[in-house]
């Protein structure tokens, strides 16, 4: 997709996480946001087969979408995050897919606790860069698009 391709998201999206086996999950479109973001709660570090990985659960108890599915990652990272608040925080992040106006696409997720934010889903200027405008007055245009 060039430069001058660039499809229009509204403030908020249903999108899907095929790989998290995740499925409808309204994301809040943040361009003040670098990264992108999930919440996810029971994540550590643990012993597999040998080999350290990152053992999560995404969203929790609370969420329509949640399904206690433990999830591991062998590939991680840890970043340094600057919250909106101000306060610095390590955060690990994990590639994954998403899948908005039906095309499978890469992303970066850091991991955090949201429970007490009101969207689980951070979608920010890293993935939208080069792919999608924003147009704050549109909600769930992705998903109307067929």
């Amino acid at each position: 997709m060039s430069k001058y391709e660039k499809l229009t998201v509204g403030r908020r999206e249903i999108v899907d996480f095929p790989k998290l086996d995740l499925c409808n999950i309204e994301a809040k479109v943040d361009t003040g946001a670098y990264t992108s973001s999930i919440h996810c709660h029971e994540v550590e570090e643990v012993e597999r087969n040998g080999d350290t990985v990152l053992r999560c659960q995404f969203l929790d108890p609370s969420h329509p979408e949640y399904n206690e599915k433990e999830l591991f990652f062998s590939e991680y990272s840890i970043k340094k995050v600057r919250s909106s608040n101000g306060i610095t925080e390590s955060r690990y992040k994990v590639r994954t897919s998403i899948i908005i106006f039906d095309k499978e696409l890469p992303i970066s997720l850091t991991l955090t606790e949201r429970s007490n934010m009101k969207y689980s889903v951070l979608i920010g200027r890293k993935f939208l860069k080069g792919r999608f405008v924003v147009d704050t007055e549109l909600l769930h245009i992705s998903k109307k698009e067929k």
